[in-house]
């Protein structure tokens, strides 16, 4: 099965440490594997930090944060920790990734919003910034939005060009966003200067998004894929072909689902705080699902793991699931 990532106006992959990368359409280089630092509840900083410190160990290059996570501080001290001890010589060795929240898609506050990451890393810059919803609240501190709260798509126009410009000044290396339907990556594209190099969104065997993925590809878009083994109302970690799957080839059936996500020629991020995890996530490069295993997996039933039932008002912009992923659940 092909490995090398095939997406328009990208370039093949090569490597960097254990992990494979590809050159995004900004002309700057991804690993495809990331760790992710959500956890609900928060994991807490020593935790966080202790995690990144192994993961770096390991050869994880890519790590996943955001301002809702809380854990933006823990992966800068983690990274000025692993400077200072030696396991990477500068900072540019790393891709970090981070999202802007809701309360924040305002044109005005897309740039303070990403100053304050950076302090937050004690970075001079990120390598990627993403919307992470498209979706607007009231400004204010970082939350879910209340139950009275009104919710509104964002202004794409305005909000993308105030992302353009953290890209500009150097703040960013390249944008993204997270979440978006193929209709309201239709909406962006139609004025961006500069196109998102991202859609970070969930994907895993029980939540496949075929269209997403190929529209994706036709766009020069990569996927990153979030939840690989499933959250919320998932059943992935219950599968029984998974487990068959994985019992059969003496792999986990994290491995598996991790394995699949990857031969999808998308970008994965894997989350653990457990260095044995953490090691386990990254043995996946020199083995692949057989063309049946594949089959098999196509034809399981799927299962958004998280719809966002919290983003929608009875009196609001965003009355349905249909109105939030415009049918594409």
């Amino acid at each position: 099965m092909q490995e090398v990532l095939i997406v328009k106006n990208q370039k093949s992959t090569t490597k960097m440490g254990s992990v494979p990368d590809v050159i995004l359409s900004s002309g700057h280089r991804m690993p495809l594997v990331g760790m992710g630092t959500a956890s609900i509840p928060f994991a807490g900083s020593e935790v966080v930090k202790s995690a990144v410190l192994d993961a770096i160990k390991l050869g994880y290059k890519h790590f996943d944060t955001a301002a809702l996570y809380g854990s933006e501080q823990p992966l800068g001290e983690a990274i000025a920790e692993a400077i200072q001890q030696g396991l990477i010589r500068s900072r540019g060795e790393l891709f970090i990734t981070s999202k802007l929240w809701c309360n924040d898609c305002h044109q005005d506050r897309v740039l303070p919003a990403l100053q304050k990451t950076l302090k937050n890393l004690q970075l001079n810059y990120i390598d990627l910034y993403l919307i992470h919803w498209p979706l607007s609240i009231t400004p204010g501190e970082i939350r879910f939005p209340e139950p009275d709260e009104k919710v509104l798509p964002i202004d794409y126009k305005s909000v993308w060009e105030a992302m353009e410009d953290c890209q500009r000044l150097g703040l960013t290396k390249s944008i993204g966003v997270s979440n978006f339907t193929c209709k309201k990556l239709e909406f962006l594209l139609a004025s961006a200067k500069l196109p998102p190099v991202i859609n970070q969104i969930e994907l895993n065997p029980l939540w496949r998004q075929e269209r997403m993925i190929e529209y994706c590809k036709d766009k020069g878009i990569l996927v990153i894929a979030y939840s690989p083994l499933g959250q919320g109302n998932s059943n992935v970690m219950d599968c029984e072909l998974l487990k068959e799957i994985a019992k059969a080839g003496g792999k986990t059936l994290a491995q598996v689902c991790i394995r699949w996500v990857y031969e999808q020629g998308v970008g994965v991020l894997v989350k653990s705080f457990k260095e044995a995890r953490l090691r386990e996530n990254l043995e996946i490069f020199d083995w692949a699902l057989s063309e049946e295993e594949t089959t098999k997996i196509s034809r399981l039933p799927q299962s958004k793991g998280y719809p966002g039932h919290g983003f929608l008002r009875v009196d609001g912009s965003l009355k349905s699931l249909e109105e939030l992923w415009d049918g594409e659940i």
